[in-house]
């Protein structure tokens, strides 16, 4: 058996363009993606907090420290620009695994710039590791 689990999370991002054009995806900050240690190609859950849009993609890494975040494709039918969103991928892990797993967690400011770390702890008997502003 496995657990589905969230890994990584950028909070509060704001959609900086759209490309219904482009071949699909969600292009990110790479400074972002180091932040939280998505990577390219992973497929994460986009949650739009201002429509309550809710989808899947994949990520293109965009320019470091530029605050990107572009959606593309068909699910740019399903965003605007200046739409905040949370952007989270998820892992599967064994039961024995979820005591020892935290997730990274980035807060952003509104022009896409780090504003908090967190750690979000996954075990029922964990203690919350870390918070803290940039």
């Amino acid at each position: 058996m496995f657990i589905k689990a969230m890994r990584a999370k950028i909070h509060r991002a704001t959609i900086t363009q759209t490309d219904l054009e482009y071949v699909g995806s969600i292009t990110i900050d790479e400074t972002l993606l180091r932040a939280v240690g998505m990577h390219p190609n992973e497929v994460v859950t986009i949650a739009d907090i201002d429509n309550g849009q809710r989808f899947e993609t994949y990520i293109i890494r965009g320019e470091a420290d530029s605050g990107i975040i572009g959606i593309n494709g068909a699910a740019a039918k399903l965003v605007n620009e200046g739409d905040r969103v949370i952007i989270f991928s998820s892992a599967y892990l064994q039961p024995k695994e979820i005591e020892n797993h935290a997730a990274k967690v980035i807060v952003v400011d509104e022009e896409n710039r780090i504003a908090e770390r967190l750690s979000y702890a996954s075990g029922m008997d964990a203690v919350e590791v870390g918070a803290g502003a940039e």
